[in-house]
């Protein structure tokens, strides 16, 4: 049997460095290939180094079928299980695993286009847990840094997703940075470690200067202390004084200030830090 190799299948095996190649390719000369070759039918399905290895020192290898896979779809299902549940798979890696397992298993969940009931003697498939919960849960991973990788995938340009998949940025700051110009994502990403954290620094700032400030609440406290009973006799005995205190009108004027200043304050620091980062490109 000629053994098959399927692009598809191979995306998900993530490439050995070149150091983690040699030492296994160093281990099969010695010891020869210990562990079986996976088929599913005459694809292979893991193993795909120690084939390449074996081929190419013409030696021999032990195959076995896994016969529990139906479809394509099982299959990559399969090899996500298989991946997620190894140590040397970072928490970005598992993440994009896990978003990948989500579409097939809501794809799977989705209801017959032709809305076809099943025969008495059919059981409908049951359906497959598939929140964002249930994800993060079988990746391992928080729910938080699922709803991140799912902002990278979606707005993060090419270099900006291999530097968080090769570990120079964090999960966040890279969701933090996808939020910015292609232009200055890919900028940060060939500055370094450090442009990169001050380009999160900057989308960030941002995002929070774009934020509406919410107005202070004009409530009384519940009890009162002491200090406050004696401003309270004070400002009775004097009501102009009480009045120009209490106008509620005064307060929303105020508070309406302090919400503007506060606003223009973080446009000016958001300005500031996006001037610095341009300023450091040049």
């Amino acid at each position: 049997m000629t053994i098959q190799i399927n692009k598809e299948i191979k995306a998900y095996i993530d490439p050995l460095t070149t150091h983690e190649y040699e030492a296994l390719e160093r281990s099969i000369l010695r010891e020869g290939c210990r562990d079986a070759l996976i088929l599913w039918g005459d694809t292979l399905i893991d193993g795909h180094n120690r084939y390449a290895i074996c081929q190419q020192h013409n030696l021999p290898y032990k195959t076995i079928q896994n016969t529990s896979l139906d479809s394509m779809e099982d299959v990559i299902l399969w090899l996500i299980d298989n991946h997620i549940g190894r140590r040397s798979v970072t928490d970005f890696q598992r993440g994009m695993l896990a978003l990948r397992k989500k579409e097939i298993v809501a794809a799977r969940n989705k209801p017959a286009s032709d809305n076809t009931a099943p025969t008495p003697d059919e059981t409908p498939e049951p359906k497959i847990k598939n929140t964002r919960e249930d994800i993060a849960k079988s990746a391992g991973i928080s729910s938080n840094a699922i709803t991140q990788i799912e902002k990278i995938q979606k707005a993060a340009s090419s270099a900006l997703v291999n530097a968080v998949r090769a570990g120079t940025i964090s999960i966040s700051a890279a969701a933090a940075i996808a939020s910015l110009p292609e232009a200055q994502q890919a900028d940060a990403v060939a500055g370094g470690r450090k442009e990169l954290q001050q380009a999160a620094r900057l989308a960030r700032e941002i995002k929070a200067a774009s934020r509406p400030v919410k107005l202070i609440k004009n409530e009384a406290p519940e009890h009162s202390t002491s200090q406050d009973d004696a401003q309270v006799q004070s400002m009775d005995s004097n009501p102009s004084a009480s009045a120009a205190l209490a106008d509620p009108a005064d307060i929303a004027v105020l508070q309406q200030k302090i919400a503007e200043l506060h606003a223009e304050n973080m446009a000016l620091k958001a300005r500031v830090a996006e001037l610095t980062l341009a300023l450091n490109a040049d």
